[in-house]
C-alpha cells in the first residue's frame, strides 16, 4: 500500500477566527475541501429544516398521491423491504409514518435462504393473493421487472422507492422514487434506502419528521453511503436524536451493545448497532429486527434483543468456525500460491459467507469467493476483492456458461451455480487474475502535532465529523518515532501496543492484528499512520492513537551495515530500491500478495543497477546462483528467503508412497485431480500427493488409463531413490533448508566475500 499525504490550500484567516477553528480542525476542513462561510455554516448549522424540497425527487408528487388515495380508501399497503440494516430501517421508517396517517399498512421482508434478495415473483404473488392493493419497496425494486407486471396484470400497484443502480429496464411501476434517477432536480443522490424513505416521509407528512432520523442515520452508516452533503444532516442529527431515543428498541439494543445513551457516535452506529440488526438477516428472518424498531413495549423490546444479540453472538461463532474450515481447505488442497480462492462446502453457513470472504481477502489479499449449497440443492456464494482487482469484470462474462444468478460491484458479488461448474469457476476465475492500477494508495491527512496531546484534541478533530463515506475519519502521520514500552497484547497476542515519542510529545499507540511486528523491525519504521480516540482506563480518560498503517525506511545507523540478515521476519517492508528474484513464478506472488510495485521487481539473472539497496526475497535453487547474485554490485542486501516453487516442504516419508500407490490400485477409476479430495484421508497435502504421483509416473509405477490413474500390472521393481525428480528435489529442499536455518554470523561472513565492495 502506498501512503498519500493530501493537500489543500489554508483556510483563510477570518474563516478560522468566525468559527473559532483550531489549527487542527481549521486543516481538516480545508483538506475536505470545507472552506467557505456557506460551507461551514451548513456544517455547523444545517439541520434538517435545510434539507432540500421533498417534491424534487422523481416521481415524489405522483408516489404521494397514490399513497394518500390508498389511506383515504382503506386499502392495504405492503411495504416490501430488505434483510440488511438499511433494508430493516427504511421499513420501519415507511410502517411507522403511514401508520401515523392511519393507513392499513403491512411489511414483508424477505428471507436470505428461501426469497433471496430483493424482488421474488413467488413472494408477489402471495401478496397480492393476501388483498393488497399497493405495494411499495424500500431499498430495493429497480429490478423487480417481472413482479411490477404481475402485479400490474392483477390490479395491484407498486411504487418502487430505492437507491441502486438501474440495469438495462426499468420496472413498469406506477411510481419510481429513487435519489439517483436520471435527469431528476433533488440535489443529494447518494442517499440509502433508509434516506429514500425519510424523504417520502417528510413529503407524506409535511414536516421534517426528526423522530425518524435516528432510523434514517443508522441505515445511512449501515450502508456506507456519503456522509457529506445532506447525508451530513441525516447523520449529525440522526446521532442527535437516537442519543435521547425514547424507542424501547433501541434503548434495549443500546443496553446489549454495552453503549451509553448521550455519549454514541458513528462509530459505534457502524461497529455494534448496525452489525447487530444484519445478524438477523444473516441467521434468521429481518422481520425481528423490524418488531424490535416499531417495538413501543419495554419489556416486548428487551425480549427481542436479547434474542436479536443471541443471534449477533451466534453470527460472530459462526464466522469464525466458516473462516477456520476455509484456511484449513486452503492448506489441505495447497492452495496458497493460487491467487484467487474458490472455498467450498455444503454445510458453510449461507449467511456469513460474505464476512469470511471478507476476512480471507484481508488476511491473504486474494480474491475469495466462498460457496455452500442451500436445502434445494442450489450452490450459493459471496465474493469479496481488493483495490486493483475488479470482481464484477472478472465473473461478469462467465454468468451466462456458469452462473445461475449473479449481481455485485467491483469489490464484492452474489452468486449462484450448479454443483459441477464450481471446479470450473476455479481455473477460470485463476486464469483471469490480474491486477490494475498498481499499488492500492491510501490517503493521509497530515503530520500529528504532539504537543499538548489532550482528549480535547479529539474534540477539535471531531467538529469535521461524523465521518464516514465522503469524509473519513483523519489520518495523521507520526514521522520518525522513537518507539518504546513495545509489547504484545490480546488473548492470541495478536495486536500489539507501543508508545510513538517526538522531542515535543509522545503518544500511545493500539495496533490491531499488527502481531507481525516485533522488536527487531521496531528500528525501521519511519512513519506510523494513526486514526485518534479516547482509552479509559480506571477512570481515565487518556487520548490514543490506533495504527492505520506503516511505512519503513532503511534505519540511520551510526556503523552502516552491507548485509542485514531478516530470514526470521515474515513480513516484508517494502522499503527496498529493489527486489530480487531467482524465480520468475514467483513474480505475481510478490506483486499480489506482498504488495510490492512493479518498478521495483527484477529477475537477478536480468539485474544490471549498482548501488542500491537491493531483498533477496526468493530462493536460489543452488549455491551457484546464490553466488552469481551476490557478485553483483549492491550498497546494502537484505537476506530474506522467503519464497520458493519446491513442489513440497519435505519429502513424504517412504510410508506414505506405500500408502498412496495401495490406494491407486485399491481405486483405479479415479483421475489426478480426485486425489485432491483423497488427500486428508492419506494425511497428506495435495501437493505432497502430487509429489508422489510423479515420482511414481517416471519410475513406471503408475500411468493414465483414460484419464484415469492405474497401478502398472508389472512394474520394474526399483527403489524410489532411483527417481532424478525425487533426488534432485531432495538435494534443493536441504540446500534451502541450509540457507534457511545458517547461523546468522555464519551467512554474513559468506555474503560478505562474496559481495562487491
Amino acid at each position: 500500500m502506498k501512503w498519500q499525504q493530501r493537500t489543500a490550500e489554508e483556510l483563510a484567516p477570518d474563516l478560522v477566527e468566525k468559527y473559532q477553528l483550531s489549527p487542527i480542525s481549521a486543516r481538516l476542513f480545508a483538506l475536505r475541501g470545507i472552506n467557505t462561510d456557506e460551507k461551514l455554516d451548513f456544517w455547523f448549522n444545517a439541520t434538517e429544516e435545510n434539507l432540500a424540497d421533498p417534491a424534487l425527487m422523481h416521481d415524489m408528487d405522483k408516489a404521494v398521491d397514490r399513497i394518500n388515495q390508498a389511506i383515504d380508501n382503506g386499502e392495504k399497503i405492503t411495504i416490501y423491504g430488505d434483510y440488511d440494516a438499511d433494508g430493516i430501517t427504511a421499513t420501519t421508517i415507511m410502517t411507522e409514518a403511514l401508520s401515523i396517517l392511519g393507513a392499513d399498512v403491512h411489511y414483508f421482508i424477505p428471507d436470505r435462504f428461501k426469497d433471496g434478495y430483493g424482488p421474488n415473483l413467488d413472494r408477489y404473488k402471495d401478496i397480492v393473493a393476501d388483498g393488497t392493493k399497493l405495494i411499495i419497496t424500500v431499498d430495493n425494486g429497480v429490478t423487480g421487472i417481472e413482479e411490477v407486471e404481475y402485479a400490474k396484470g392483477h390490479g395491484v400497484d407498486t411504487i418502487i422507492t430505492d437507491h441502486h443502480t438501474f440495469q438495462e429496464n426499468k420496472p413498469d411501476a406506477y411510481a419510481i422514487v429513487h435519489c439517483n434517477y436520471p435527469g431528476q432536480e433533488y440535489p443529494f443522490d447518494d442517499y440509502c434506502g433508509a434516506g429514500v424513505a425519510y424523504t417520502i416521509c417528510r413529503e407524506l407528512m409535511q414536516d421534517p419528521v426528526p423522530e425518524l432520523l435516528d432510523l434514517a442515520m443508522i441505515g445511512t452508516i449501515g450502508d456506507m453511503v456519503k456522509v457529506t452533503g445532506e447525508g451530513h444532516i441525516i447523520v449529525k442529527r440522526g446521532l442527535d436524536v437516537l442519543n435521547q431515543t425514547e424507542r424501547p428498541g433501541l434503548r434495549a439494543l443500546i443496553k446489549n451493545a454495552g453503549l451509553t445513551l448521550e455519549t454514541i457516535n458513528e462509530t459505534d452506529v457502524g461497529f455494534n448497532i448496525a452489525p447487530r440488526l444484519n445478524a438477523v438477516g444473516r441467521l434468521a428472518n429481518a422481520n425481528l429486527a423490524v418488531e424490535l424498531l416499531l417495538s413501543d413495549d419495554d419489556l416486548e423490546a428487551q425480549k427481542i434483543a436479547d434474542q436479536i444479540e443471541d443471534l449477533n453472538n451466534k453470527r460472530k461463532e459462526l464466522t469464525t468456525e466458516v473462516y477456520d474450515c476455509c484456511m484449513e481447505l486452503v492448506r489441505e488442497n495447497s492452495w496458497q500460491k493460487q491467487n484467487t480462492l474458490v472455498l467450498y462446502d455444503p454445510d458453510f453457513h449461507e449467511g456469513v459467507l460474505g464476512l469470511v470472504a471478507n476476512k480471507i481477502v484481508e488476511k491473504l489479499h486474494k480474491p475469495t469467493i466462498v460457496l455452500t449449497k442451500n436445502d434445494e440443492g442450489e450452490i450459493k456464494g459471496s465474493g469479496r476483492s481488493f483495490s486493483g482487482f475488479n470482481l464484477f469484470d472478472a465473473l461478469n462474462p462467465l454468468k451466462e456458461s456458469l452462473l445461475t444468478k449473479f449481481g455485485g460491484h467491483d469489490f464484492a458479488c452474489g452468486l449462484s451455480m450448479e454443483e459441477d461448474k464450481v471446479n470450473d469457476l476455479r481455473e477460470k476465475f485463476e486464469a483471469d487474475f490480474h491486477v490494475d492500477g498498481g499499488l492500492e494508495t491510501k490517503e493521509y491527512d497530515m503530520e500529528l502535532p504532539m504537543h499538548d496531546l489532550s482528549p480535547q484534541t479529539l474534540a477539535q478533530i471531531n467538529q469535521v465529523g461524523p465521518f464516514g463515506t465522503g469524509d473519513p475519519q483523519p489520518i495523521f502521520s507520526i514521522s520518525d518515532p522513537t518507539i518504546t514500552h513495545f509489547f504484545k497484547i490480546g488473548k492470541d497476542k495478536n495486536h500489539v501496543k507501543l508508545t510513538a515519542n517526538k522531542k515535543d510529545g509522545n503518544l500511545a499507540i493500539v495496533g490491531f492484528n499488527k502481531d507481525y511486528l516485533n522488536n527487531n523491525l521496531l528500528p525501521f519504521i519511519s512513519k506510523i499512520f494513526v486514526t485518534l480516540s479516547l482509552n479509559t482506563y480506571r477512570k481515565q480518560v487518556s487520548l490514543q492513537g490506533i495504527m492505520e498503517g506503516i511505512a519503513f525506511a532503511s534505519p540511520k545507523l551510526a556503523v552502516p551495515t552491507s548485509v542485514i540478515d531478516l530470514r526470521q521476519e515474515k513480513f516484508v517492508m517494502g522499503f527496498a530500491d529493489r527486489y530480487l528474484l531467482f524465480d520468475k513464478k514467483n513474480i505475481p506472488i510478490v506483486k499480489n500478495r506482498l504488495q510490492i510495485d512493479d518498478d521495483k521487481i527484477s529477475l537477478v539473472k536480468d539485474y544490471d543497477q549498482s548501488g542500491e539497496t537491493v531483498a533477496l526475497l526468493d530462493v536460489p535453487r543452488n549455491q551457484v546462483e546464490l553466488n552469481a547474485a551476490l557478485e553483483k554490485d549492491y550498497q546494502q542486501i537484505y537476506l530474506r528467503f522467503l519464497l520458493d516453487q519446491l513442489p513440497v516442504e519435505q519429502i513424504p516419508a517412504k510410508s506414505y508412497f506405500g500408502k498412496v500407490l495401495k490406494y491407486i490400485y485399491a481405486h483405479p477409476a479415479l483421475k489426478p485431480e480426485d486425489y485432491r479430495t483423497v488427500a486428508p484421508y492419506l494425511g497428506l497435502d495435495y501437493d505432497s500427493v502430487l509429489f508422489i504421483l510423479r515420482v511414481f509416473f517416471e519410475l513406471g509405477f503408475v500411468k493414465l488409463d483414460d484419464q484415469k490413474l492405474v497401478g502398472e500390472s508389472n512394474p520394474k521393481k526399483q527403489p524410489l531413490t532411483a527417481s532424478k525428480y525425487l533426488m534432485a528435489t531432495s538435494s534443493q529442499i536441504k540446500f534451502i533448508n541450509q540457507l534457511r536455518t545458517m547461523p546468522t554470523q555464519k551467512l554474513i561472513t559468506y555474503v560478505n566475500n562474496l559481495v562487491k565492495r
